[in-house]
């Protein structure tokens, strides 16, 4: 029986009968309805892909009984059946939210061929609906903070991802979010409501990550005095993260490709295959293809994995970041000290813009915990600020040509700006001593909004 539901309503019992025969005929669940209160009861306790409804009924006619069906399912597909058919009730069918309009008597081939098209119609309706929400929330994934434009076209990425089951391969330095990222990916997803299985492949020693992954069964290894099930088995049903997959050693490479291949795998010690549904999300901060050229990492798990990679910028590029992501790990510190610290004094957020963050945004909010457990003013002073080997000195910080030392510059002192005004432009350009409008050109120039800084004052 198909999964797809079908709601018939029409106050004559014959063609009821008759087209219950023909739908289950075609494998389609049906719910036959002899008027719009006994169909609006159904609605109200199932799901219908499609509705056919006569328009000519006692109690209500076809079209009045869409309308409210529609306020209840919003995007079902309805076709209008009818004896009665004139271009007018055609058009005014259509307008109310009819998908078709069909006059009887019809030929059954022609309803199902309707109907197909209509049920095809609803469920692209829905996704683009789904898909439109993610997008809209794109930027509010949970602890994701990001108004640069880096970051907006990676969120961008990650909404038009998420509703697929393609793998995704995760790449950028240690500390720019990778998990966060994957989360992020899952939540938005078709599988959000199955298990979310993180596991880092570097950190735990070669000798057991066999079992971790695959599990084993009761005596396949001294110690082994149960079963256990692996993160694989774990996962199934949604997503596992294997996060610094470049570190898995030749001979698990061999296994996992296996995995990724059959879409089946064997605990360790066990001879029962077990059947896998997950979707994977790799990360690493390596470049994969160097490693296969360094005979480090396979090339065919590489093609495996490597289906759609998603480049997490370092902090130091996204750098119109960092007073929203330390405003925001300021809070999150108050909240969690008890402290009750107002913001950063302007020198101290000068020194955060400036400084390159070799451990980008985990670094960040290290500094951020540091200074928030430190502090002993109302705002956070630059005193406060233990920064490490990242901070730009003439003697460590590459030379750069003097147009592009001078664009930094610029820049840096736009975001300065803007983050003491809260995005006020006025106030912005006023302090800058520019014209407004010249003000707004340089931050068009640079790719700044004045919206991201008000949202960092607003927090």
């Amino acid at each position: 029986m198909s999964s797809e539901r079908i709601l018939v309503v029409d106050d004559d019992r014959g063609l009821l009968t008759l087209m219950k025969a023909r739908l289950e005929a075609a494998r389609y669940e049906v719910v036959l309805a002899s008027g719009g209160e006994e169909a609006l009861g159904f609605a109200g306790d199932n799901i219908f892909s499609a509705a056919v409804l006569d328009f000519k009924m006692g109690e209500m006619n076809g079209i009045e009984l869409m309308e409210s069906l529609l306020k209840v399912q919003p995007y079902l597909p309805v076709i209008i059946l009818t004896a009665y058919g004139t271009i007018e009730r055609a058009v005014e069918a259509t307008k109310k939210g009819a998908y078709d309009f069909l006059t009887k008597p019809f030929e059954a081939k022609d309803l199902l061929h309707r109907l197909e098209k209509a049920m095809e119609v609803g469920r692209l309706k829905v996704e683009v609906e789904r898909l439109r929400h993610i997008v809209k929330e794109r930027y509010h994934f949970d602890n994701i903070i990001a108004s640069s434009q880096k970051m907006q076209h990676v969120l961008s990425q990650v909404a038009q991802i998420a509703a697929m089951d393609s793998t995704v391969c995760l790449y950028g330095e240690s500390g720019t979010g990778k998990e966060l990222m994957a989360k992020a990916i899952h939540l938005s997803s078709t599988r959000a409501d199955g298990p979310f299985v993180a596991i880092n492949c570097g950190a735990i020693p070669e000798g057991l990550l066999e079992s971790e992954l695959f599990g084993h069964v009761k005596g396949a290894f001294t110690g082994a005095d149960s079963h256990k099930k692996g993160l694989l088995q774990l996962a199934n049903g949604g997503t596992l993260f294997m996060d610094e997959i470049a570190e898995l050693s030749p001979q698990l490479q061999v296994k996992l490709l296996r995995v990724f291949q059959n879409r089946e795998f064997y605990a360790v010690g066990g001879v029962q295959p077990v059947n896998l549904d997950i979707r994977l999300v790799a990360a690493t901060n390596r470049d994969l293809w160097k490693a296969i050229h360094e005979g480090k990492f396979r090339e065919d798990l590489y093609y495996r994995i490597h289906v759609i990679p998603i480049f997490l910028p370092p902090l130091r590029e996204r750098i119109e970041d960092v007073p929203l992501l330390a405003s925001h790990f300021l809070q999150h510190f108050n909240r969690q000290m008890n402290r009750d610290i107002q913001g950063f004094a302007p020198e101290a957020m000068q020194r955060l813009m400036l400084y390159r963050w070799p451990g980008n945004v985990r670094e960040l909010a290290n500094v951020v915990e540091r200074a928030v457990a430190l502090s002993t003013n109302t705002v956070i002073t630059s005193e406060f600020l233990f920064l490490g080997g990242g901070e730009g000195t003439p003697e460590k910080k590459k030379l750069l040509p003097l147009s592009q030392a001078k664009e930094e510059h610029e820049r840096a002192y736009l975001i300065q700006v803007l983050t003491e005004t809260g995005g006020n432009v006025s106030r912005a350009a006023a302090l800058a001593g520019r014209y407004r409008a010249e003000f707004y050109k340089l931050m068009h120039k640079y790719g700044l909004e004045p919206a991201s800084f008000k949202a960092n004052a607003a927090s």
